[in-house]
């Protein structure tokens, strides 16, 4: 019978420096002792004796793996697909079955004291797609179309196609990061999916390299699917939960919330009608005072109403976006 191994992985998100960044690792092989090429997701096995919930057990090896400790938390998805070559999960588990449950963590500041092989990376390093905040990425027409209109040998294929990567004046979904990761690795084009190939095969993979800038950086494992995962979770949930204020410090100017908001769900938004928007969800309050933007006037410090939180659900931000 096989064994089954629980794991346990997190997609921690804060901002910098008007970047959406991601905690990333760098194992060490159980086997060789030698640090990964790859980044990856922090990732720990569920220990059934020590760990009283999978959160706690979550918290308790982010912490210990990366000297970070979590605030935000909320379960993602479980990833339970054959194959998975998950690191740190196998230790001692032999030919074990992973099945990896995702967390979604966001915090209000990137901490700089992590432990070593521990970073902050912009998504945009394994999604450089997703980025449309200066408007529509040129690698997509130089690079991805042409690449997914070589393999796409039926209208289905074409159609998927069209639509994920806003061809031919289709519009672009900014929360469709894991259709739109899923359909290049379908196509071949996402590095892992050769790995994964020769691993069902029976086979002994090393860890891919890029093959273009353009498709982004490989991950270990099936941590880009668990990245992706995330990240149009939470570019969801801007919408319809006030998320976002989870990636502010406790006071903030209007113009930070705003930027804070568009890394995340990768565009640009219309000031005014995002200020509108935010009036009417009265999710903000004014402080009184002000605080000197970089290269701009003083500009009023705002605070998220938490109370409106604890009274019952509360709603997201509005999305509206820049159009040129």
């Amino acid at each position: 019978m096989t064994e089954i191994v629980i794991g346990l992985s997190a997609v921690v998100v804060a901002i910098r420096e008007d970047q959406a960044v991601v905690l990333t690792v760098r194992p060490q092989d159980a086997r060789t002792h030698r640090t990964s090429a790859l980044a990856g997701l922090p990732f720990g096995p569920f220990d059934p004796d020590g760990h009283r919930t999978f959160e706690l057990g979550l918290r308790a090896f982010v912490s210990e793996q990366t000297r970070f400790e979590l605030g935000y938390v909320e379960q993602l998805y479980t990833f339970g697909d054959k194959g998975r070559d998950a690191p740190l999960a196998d230790v001692g588990a032999g030919a074990a079955r992973v099945i990896s449950v995702g967390y979604l963590a966001l915090t209000t500041k990137a901490e700089e004291a992590l432990a070593p092989d521990t970073v902050w990376t912009p998504f945009t390093r394994f999604f450089p797609w997703e980025d449309w905040r200066q408007g529509r990425p040129a690698l997509i027409d130089e690079a991805i179309a042409p690449a997914l209109t070589h393999w796409a040998s039926t209208p289905e294929r074409l159609g998927r196609a069209r639509l994920l990567f806003a061809l031919d004046g289709a519009p672009w979904n900014e929360e469709r990061v894991l259709d739109r990761y899923e359909l290049l690795y379908e196509a071949g084009l996402a590095p892992e999916a050769a790995r994964d190939r020769q691993r069902a095969r029976g086979g002994a993979a090393d860890e891919p390299a890029a093959l273009s800038p353009a498709l982004g950086e490989p991950m270990l494992s099936d941590h880009r699917r668990i990245l992706a995962t995330g990240l149009g979770r939470l570019r969801g949930k801007l919408k319809y939960r006030p998320v976002a204020f989870e990636l502010t410090p406790p006071e903030f100017t209007l113009s930070e919330l705003q930027r804070t908001v568009e890394a995340v769900a990768g565009v640009s938004l219309h000031k005014q009608n995002f200020r509108r928007g935010l009036e009417r969800t009265d999710l903000v309050e004014g402080l009184g005072r002000l605080h000197a933007e970089t290269g701009g006037r003083p500009a009023e410090l705002f605070r998220f109403r938490r109370d409106l939180v604890r009274a019952g659900p509360a709603p997201g931000l509005p999305l509206p976006l820049l159009r040129d």
